[in-house]
């Protein structure tokens, strides 16, 4: 499960997009567009006095893996090969059937109790 997680996670890509104005940090945001500052409004007009604009926007590009790859035992060289054939071996070895036991009394039915000797005798587990 955990790898499976990894995989995923490897080739997800996303972006994060900041709002600067001027240089404090108005806003970010991963997965939605990132919300305006009130100076956007009054940049408009700034910009044609000025021809430089205050507010600015990053754009962060995470980029995932967009190739996995799959390798086969084939792949490996001989020693890798060896490695993983004594190791599986190995394990495999670890895991031994138990021998069939015989129960010899699995049929035998006890006595009937006639009376309880423990409460005849007074004898008690104290």
């Amino acid at each position: 499960m955990l790898l499976a997680l990894l995989v995923l996670f490897s080739t997800v890509s996303f972006a994060i997009e900041k709002h600067f104005c001027g240089d404090v940090l108005v806003d970010i945001s991963i997965f939605s567009e990132v919300d305006k500052c009130s100076m956007e409004v009054y940049e408009c007009a700034l910009e044609k006095v000025t021809k430089k604009r205050c507010c600015k926007d990053v754009v962060d590009v995470v980029e995932g893996q967009n190739e996995l790859k799959f390798s086969s035992f084939e792949d490996l060289d001989f020693e890798q090969q060896q490695i993983i054939a004594s190791y599986t071996y190995a394990y495999i070895g670890l895991f031994e059937e138990l021998p069939k036991l015989t129960i010899p009394h699995k049929d035998y039915s006890p006595p009937n109790l006639v009376a309880d000797i423990q409460v005849l005798d007074q004898v008690f587990i104290i």
